[in-house]
């Protein structure tokens, strides 16, 4: 009697340490918007809450991605260049993990589907677990982890704790999107003018105290109302999308590239100077330019004007004043024949 009584009280002490350490995986989930930081946290967090060496998380890389691809920081895992490492949003396992949701390992996977028929990519990482994030309904995630450290199988108990972990990554994913919803032009995947400020002044703040450098650029597609008018608006909406995916690829992963509003864009470049941020323009100008968009059997050119301006802190009161000057070298760009680009002085 009093054993099972020991026992009880034990398990009763795990319980209430388990529900300690979720507030506290909650807390720290929550404590971020920013997609590729949560992620990061959540793959640490299953790092040490589970005492694996492995951990990788297949997500949606934007709002309408038709599958799950394994996210770049993953953990562990070694990868094969001659694999594709993604779950299609329609494949069986996803709507199976949302009528039956639970932790699986691959062969109960295949034992519940028939087969791994189009899931080769999660194959080949060998996971010993494989957890689905579910929020509202919907799964927004598929969370893979390796052996323990200590190489015996996860019991019941510690299923039910990575399943609980998952339900906070799931709700964080969740708000991460909603977020991303908000503050993200739908049409270029550009980040919104609003939000844009609110990092500007954020990096301004910081670039003040810290005396690091701190630039921005302001782009303009030039002649752009000849698209309209020549070909019709859905030519013009495709010439905007194909220049976000040039500014997209040609910023580093701590740069921010928004759409400003109509034809122009604006670019923020932490831990760049003047001179480095009209080098970083003219590869953007220059990328610009050599790509050719197909649109109803033609082949048209697009090139921008833009303008670059490194923050003082002596002239540059606000956010406004700084971007103000990047306009105004934009300006002298359009002046002096466009497709070019002008450094502020």
């Amino acid at each position: 009697m009093k054993e099972e009584s020991t026992a009880a009280i034990e398990e009763y002490e795990r319980q209430i340490f388990d529900l300690r350490q979720l507030l506290e995986i909650s807390k720290s989930l929550n404590s971020t918007l920013d997609y590729t930081i949560l992620i990061d946290s959540i793959l640490f967090t299953i790092l040490g809450q589970m005492k694996v060496l492995k951990a990788g998380l297949f997500a949606k890389k934007n709002l309408d991605s038709p599958s799950f691809s394994l996210h770049r920081n993953h953990q562990g895992f070694d990868l094969r260049r001659d694999v594709e490492y993604s779950i299609p949003e329609d494949h069986p396992l996803v709507a199976y993990f949302t009528r039956a949701y639970g932790c699986l390992t691959l062969d109960e996977i295949r034992r519940s589907l028939g087969s791994l028929a189009g899931l080769e990519g999660l194959a080949a990482l060998e996971p010993s677990l494989v957890i689905p994030l579910k929020a509202k309904g919907v799964i927004n995630g598929i969370l893979v982890i390796g052996e323990r450290i200590e190489g015996d199988e996860f019991s019941a108990t510690e299923r039910e704790y990575v399943i609980n972990i998952a339900n906070l990554a799931a709700i964080a994913i969740s708000n991460a999107f909603l977020f991303e919803m908000t503050t993200t032009d739908m049409m270029t995947k550009l980040k919104m003018k609003h939000y844009f400020y609110t990092v500007l002044l954020e990096r301004m703040d910081r670039a003040r105290t810290d005396r690091r450098p701190l630039s921005v650029l302001m782009l303009d597609i030039d002649h752009f109302k000849r698209f309209n008018d020549t070909y019709g608006h859905s030519c013009g909406d495709l010439v905007l999308k194909q220049t976000a995916v040039v500014l997209q690829e040609s910023v580093r992963p701590g740069d921010l590239a928004a759409r400003y509003g109509g034809e122009e864009f604006c670019l923020l470049l932490p831990d760049t100077d003047g001179p480095h941020a009209a080098c970083i323009a003219e590869r953007i100008r220059k990328g610009v330019e050599a790509n050719r968009i197909a649109y109803e059997g033609k082949t048209l050119g697009v090139t921008v004007s833009i303008g670059a301006a490194g923050y003082d802190p002596a002239r540059d009161i606000s956010a406004k004043t700084l971007l103000d000057r990047a306009d105004k070298a934009l300006y002298l760009s359009k002046q002096e024949g466009r497709n070019r680009t002008t450094l502020s002085p």
